[in-house]
């Protein structure tokens, strides 16, 4: 089977549809063969009906979540550790906890890091959909 090429921003614009919500409220299903994206949600705002055949893991690959990429509490810490070193063990409780991202993020505000926080979380966020593609077999143009 042939597969398409895929353009980076639209992956980029899927990821970000199946990690908004809680878990399992989005869902983006990428066509292998054709490069479109098939998008699903739970909240049923899209008028969008799945192919059949989405199971078919030869035609179709699921969009993942930023946890199957590491880009959760993992990139906070890892962040942390770099940018907050003081504060480390703070983060760590902070991350054991619900609510966390917007302790996280306020941590972040106080300290002059959320800017800075933006920018290593987007290039790791890129860094991570490129590695999965190469992974997956999945050619990317920009």
């Amino acid at each position: 089977m042939k597969r398409s090429a895929v353009k980076f921003d639209d992956l980029l614009d899927a990821f970000e549809f199946v990690n908004i919500g809680q878990s399992f409220d989005n869902e983006a299903y990428l066509c292998l063969e054709t490069g479109l994206f098939h998008y699903h949600s739970e909240f049923g705002e899209l008028d969008e009906i799945l192919p059949e055949d989405i199971a078919d893991s030869a035609r179709y690959i699921s969009i993942p979540k930023k946890n199957d990429l590491d880009l959760g509490r993992g990139l906070a810490l890892r962040f942390a550790e770099l940018e907050l070193t003081d504060a480390f063990e703070g983060v760590y409780d902070i991350f054991s906890r619900k609510g966390a991202y917007s302790r996280f993020k306020s941590l972040l505000e106080r300290r002059g890091k959320l800017q800075k926080w933006r920018e290593y979380e987007e290039s790791r966020k890129k860094e991570a959909l490129r590695s999965w593609c190469e992974e997956n077999g999945i050619e990317i143009h920009d």
